[in-house]
This record gives C-alpha cells, sequence and structure tokens, in this order.
C-alpha cells in the first residue's frame, strides 16, 4: 500500500491538492486507485466527486499483483497489455505511462 500511496501522492502538486486528489482504496485484496474533486456548486453538497481510474489485484496462490481497469458500466478487467507482477511498481508504472489511453483518458 505505501508504494500505491507515494505513487498517488507523486500524481498531484501540493499546491493543487484542494482541488485534484489522487487516492489508493484498499478493499481486500484489492487496492482501486481514484481521481478525487471537490464538489463543482459550493452548496449542493460537501462530497468529492470521485473517478475510478485503475484497480491492482492480489492473487494470493500466485504471490502476484494484475492490473484492471474500468469499463464504462463500472465493471472491472483485467489489462491484458502487462503481465502480473511480484510487486505493484511495474504496474504503477503501466498507469502512469497509460499506453492506450484507458486509465487518464
Amino acid at each position: 500500500m505505501r508504494a500505491v500511496q507515494a505513487y498517488c501522492e507523486s500524481r498531484v502538486p501540493k499546491d493543487l491538492r484542494e482541488e485534484l486528489r489522487i487516492e489508493g482504496k484498499r478493499r481486500g485484496r484489492s487496492i482501486t486507485i481514484v481521481e478525487r474533486r471537490p464538489p463543482w456548486k459550493p452548496g449542493l453538497s460537501s462530497e468529492w466527486s470521485e473517478t475510478k481510474v485503475a484497480q491492482l489485484r492480489y492473487e494470493d496462490s500466485a504471490g502476484t499483483w494484475s492490473l484492471h481497469c474500468s469499463d464504462s458500466g463500472g465493471r472491472w478487467h483485467v489489462f491484458d497489455d502487462v503481465r502480473p507482477s511480484r510487486t505493484v511498481e511495474p504496474l504503477l508504472a503501466v498507469v502512469e505511462v497509460d499506453p492506450t489511453g484507458i486509465f487518464w483518458g
């Protein structure tokens, strides 16, 4: 989780964190990277909006992490352009480069 947190923090300069946040949310054996933005119209809601960017899933039996992307319906699919890895760093590098534009658009 530390590597994911460090990656997320590196994506947004400190002076812009009131306008944009990149966060990792852990649930079970998966970590979902999300982009968060403040309410577009103050007073309507105090909740930040959230857009799913990528998901990392740990497979216990193989001891590896895999990278997943979300479709327009919010379902996750294996991102076939990268193989599972024992660490998350190679997968985060693929998310950063975003060779197909599926993660950051």
